[in-house]
């Protein structure tokens, strides 16, 4: 299984659990316990890899971030008068940074999979159909932040839009209007957090639809136990 949370068939635990009559105890299992992490990482690293090359953003309706609401709303204006380049270099600039950004989220992920607690592990396999994406936004947004944040602040800051909107905000900010979170490289950094989890949550769902093998031993053995 090679889609983004192909490796999680684990996870066929949760709807169907009356039908296999799974008992939750056997999470104990150094095996189970194993075969959970094992899903998990190769879940996650499988989304970072689709998301973290190029077109993994621009590409992707789904994922795609636009320009911010503020330049949105005066888009048509910027074309009419001749800023269409302007505008079309500032998304293009906005997804490659995200782009960029997310190969990062690799280690972070697979760190939060082994500091998973027995806990955690069964909150994923008995909650909603993102419980996982759930645990990973919780375990990771904040490191994830910091990572992605100057990577992305170094993609756009030779982007004259950018850099005037980042203007607009500042001065918006002074008068109170705003908050300097507003400026293009938060906005972004959001935005690219949001894609990523974003995307492992669809996929998360899809597998909790119709799990199928799982990718390696490991994994495999917790696939096998429902059976």
């Amino acid at each position: 299984m090679r889609s983004i949370f192909g490796a999680l068939a684990a996870l066929v635990i949760l709807a169907p659990a009356g039908a296999y009559g799974i008992d939750l105890s056997s999470l104990s299992n150094q095996d189970a316990s194993a075969g959970l992490r094992d899903a998990l990482t190769q879940g996650a690293g499988k989304a970072v890899e689709l998301l973290g090359r190029p077109g993994g953003f621009l590409d992707n309706p789904k994922v795609k971030i636009p320009l911010p609401d503020t330049l949105r709303r005066v888009e048509s204006g910027m074309r009419l008068l001749g800023m269409k380049k302007q505008a079309d270099e500032l998304v293009v600039s906005m997804n490659r940074a995200a782009e960029a950004a997310v190969p990062e989220a690799k280690v972070l992920l697979v760190d939060a999979v082994k500091k998973m607690s027995l806990q955690d592990a069964k909150k994923i396999l008995t909650g909603g159909d993102t419980a996982a994406t759930e645990y990973f936004r919780r375990a990771t947004s904040p490191e994830l932040t910091k990572r992605f944040l100057p990577i992305v602040t170094k993609a756009t800051q030779n982007v004259d839009l950018a850099n005037q909107y980042n203007g607009l905000v500042e001065r918006g900010a002074q008068l109170g209007l705003v908050g300097k979170d507003e400026r293009i490289e938060n906005y972004v950094t959001r935005k690219a957090l949001d894609g990523l989890f974003a995307m492992i949550a669809e996929q998360e769902r899809a597998i909790r639809r119709d799990p199928v093998g799982a990718a390696t031993g490991a994994a495999r053995k917790v696939f096998e136990m429902l059976r």
